[in-house]
């Protein structure tokens, strides 16, 4: 490794003194190393080139939003949990100065997960596309009223669903919305994606598993405003007629990893019970 940079959650002080202790550590081993919050997209994204690896310091929303940071390149990301559930996390907090110099010697194998890419074309306005490491989710807005979405899968109708959400998620993001929506949990290497619907009425309420290759239509019928959120952070506002196209982003996330490849199963259990902490999507 020759350059190093870390990024933290703004939010919580005690990731800004954790971020300082390993900047410390990185540079009493010769290494250059940079530190940023993870909120600050554009000035992390100019220190970005040229850096070998990106640690965070927080729990899995400060991951997703390193991701966003880093496309559309690929440097790996290790993350140290100061979060809560964190499935995406590598390290926990009290030991990540102690396991920190085999990252730092590029020991490790990388983890390269699925993304998903949302096309919205809206009434009146140009295309635009995002990338999502979780999930693509097409929702209501403040007024808590349904919304109506036709759902075609590679061109052929699928439903009009009746619901308060419809969530797009990789593998990765089937621990999260999707699976507090009663989807699946699939394992992380897979490139499948899902669809689950969140309290639909009077409409299919099954999640679907689809194939990589599939790509997915989503056109929006509603009175009231209604919102596309991308990863939880990314949130645009969305009317009658917009249409979303959802399919397999060209880019991937890489994460740096020295757990074994099966840890992911040893610990879904004790995850999702909540031994590691309170659910919820930590910004």
């Amino acid at each position: 490794m020759k350059k190093i940079g870390i990024l933290y959650h703004p939010k919580v002080p005690a990731t800004r003194s954790k971020a300082k202790e390993i900047e410390d550590f990185i540079k009493s081993r010769g290494l250059p190393v940079w530190v940023c919050s993870a909120w600050e997209k554009a000035r992390a994204g100019d220190k970005l080139a040229g850096t070998d690896l990106l640690l965070t310091v927080g729990g899995d929303g400060t991951i997703l939003r390193a991701v966003q940071i880093v496309l559309p390149g690929a440097t790996p990301i290790t993350g140290i949990n100061l979060g809560k559930l964190g499935f995406l996390t590598e390290l926990d907090a009290d030991e990540a100065i102690a396991k920190l110099p085999p990252f730092l010697e590029g020991e490790g194998w990388l983890d390269e997960r699925t993304m998903l890419r949302a096309e919205l074309v809206a009434s009146g306005g140009e295309p635009r596309t995002f990338d999502a490491l979780n999930d693509i989710v097409v929702a209501r807005g403040e007024i808590a009223r349904l919304i109506r979405i036709e759902a075609a899968v590679d061109g052929q109708p699928l439903a009009l669903y009746k619901t308060d959400a419809l969530v797009a998620a990789t593998a990765t993001g089937s621990t999260g919305y999707a699976l507090a929506a009663r989807g699946p949990v699939m394992y992380p290497a897979s490139r499948d994606f899902l669809l689950v619907p969140v309290a639909p009425h009077l409409s299919p309420a099954y999640p679907l598993v689809l194939p990589e290759a599939a790509t997915v239509t989503l056109r929006l019928s509603t009175y009231h405003d209604a919102t596309l959120s991308i990863d939880g952070h990314i949130n645009i506002s969305l009317g009658d007629g917009d249409e979303i196209t959802i399919r397999r982003s060209p880019h991937t996330a890489r994460f740096l990893r020295i757990r074994p490849r099966e840890y992911f199963y040893g610990s879904l259990e004790a995850k999702l019970k909540g031994k590691q902490g309170d659910s919820g999507r930590e910004g």
